[in-house]
């Protein structure tokens, strides 16, 4: 796997992490969180525990002291297996988390591998987990601010990594034509172009404070519009002398200055903002989809003929929805010991057996790992390049929800 593909790995499972660790809370203090980054021993954290251990039996409550100290035990537990911190670091999430009808149930969550070194190191005792440096992670931090204007409205925001954010749309109020003669038209004429002026500069203005503070971080300022006005307000200074500096060579023409613009602004502008990963996915989606329709097409789609597909060695590209959340299982029949293989949803029940028909309820898990681990472990045995899609464009939601999230373009044909 090439590291631009581990990296991308590396982030969907830690937003899928994060996705379950927001969710868990506990009484009072009784999440443990421990941060370790790459330049800290763990002895060290060790050492902090068990003194946090002595110094938790001095906590009244009896049912928080217990289950305190047996966060802590089970950290300390943990942590013993790791020599050091490794590369990136480790954090490491223990506690007894509600899960309702007053009932509580123990965790123990590491992230062994972030996709970016840990910076601080973190001990802390609350009802919900410590998660910001791990949240940091996923925040993109090359992005390209979005602006397009005509004369009646304008809108503007940011497009960084897989995400589009219109920040704010404005409309300009600008009269439109009228029918006095004379000096009452030269009157008119005058109040119209200071309104459109006063539109130009409220717009800029709105757009440049927005923009300034995260300036660094953006490669370019990209300005679209349906009209002329666009260049106008580029040739004549309208911007913040410093957001002037940052202003893409090239206009765009889109069909509205509202929000449809602003993404249409990223469509049209898509080669440009070669580190924009929306266009990318795109142009991925799209020779699925051109193949798809062909006589023989070298496509293919939903996990069981992906997997067919991947032990074949036929998968040249995988494609795997960002949002996929499935979990591959391995069951065996408590009354008959028979063993299958099943791929569920979060909230999926466990299906009967399909030999004696028993209950799912009593299967023992004999294997239970996500299934976009199961398939990029397959991928990378073939040199399978392995693409995750957002859901963020119509083409992503249409893999998500028209092809089951999993879909193959082939190195020949499948059918």
């Amino acid at each position: 796997m090439s590291d631009d593909a581990l990296l991308a790995t590396r982030r969907l499972r830690l937003k899928i992490a994060l996705e379950d660790l927001r969710e868990m809370k506990g009484f009072g203090t009784e999440l443990v969180t421990i941060i370790i980054p790459p330049d800290r021993q763990v002895s060290d954290a060790r050492s902090l525990l068990q003194n946090e251990h002595g110094q938790a039996a001095n906590i009244k409550s009896k049912g928080t002291r217990k289950n305190v100290q047996g966060a802590i035990e089970s950290a300390l537990s943990t942590l013993s297996k790791y020599k050091n911190a490794g590369e990136n670091g480790i954090a490491l999430f223990v506690g007894s988390i509600i899960i309702g009808n007053n009932k509580n149930r123990m965790v123990n969550i590491v992230i062994e591998e972030p996709p970016q070194p840990l910076i601080s190191f973190r001990y802390r005792c609350d009802s919900v987990f410590e998660l910001t440096q791990l949240e940091d992670m996923l925040v993109d931090k090359k992005s390209y601010g979005l602006f397009v204007i005509d004369r009646s409205e304008a809108a503007f925001g940011i497009a960084s990594g897989k995400r589009i954010h219109v920040q704010e749309h404005l409309v300009s109020n600008i009269m439109g034509k009228h029918r006095q003669g004379g000096q009452s038209a030269q009157r008119f004429e005058r109040l119209i172009e200071e309104a459109a002026h006063n539109f130009f500069k409220r717009a800029t203005e709105h757009a440049s404070s927005y923009w300034l503070p995260n300036l660094e971080d953006i490669q370019a300022i990209i300005v679209g519009g349906p009209g002329a006005t666009k260049d106008f307000v580029v040739k004549n200074d309208y911007f913040h002398h410093e957001i002037a500096k940052k202003i893409a060579k090239t206009t765009f023409d889109v069909g509205y200055s509202n929000d449809s613009g602003v993404r249409e602004l990223v469509e049209n502008a898509g080669a440009m903002m070669g580190e924009i990963e929306l266009d990318a996915e795109r142009q991925v989606m799209n020779v699925f989809l051109s193949e798809l329709v062909k006589s023989a097409p070298k496509a293919t789609y939903g996990e069981k003929m992906v997997r067919q597909a991947l032990d074949q060695g036929a998968v040249g590209r995988l494609l795997i929805s960002e949002a996929l959340r499935k979990t591959s299982l391995t069951l065996q029949c408590d009354s008959c010991g028979h063993e299958w293989d099943v791929s569920l949803s979060r909230n999926d029940p466990i299906p009967d057996c399909p030999s004696c028909k028993a209950s799912g309820d009593s299967a023992k898990e004999l294997k239970n790992v996500p299934l976009i681990d199961e398939l990029t472990v397959m991928a990378s045995k073939s040199n399978t390049e392995v693409v995750y899609i957002s859901v963020d464009t119509e083409e992503g939601s249409q893999l998500l929800y028209g092809f089951g999230g999993l879909a193959g373009i082939c190195r020949y044909p499948m059918m």
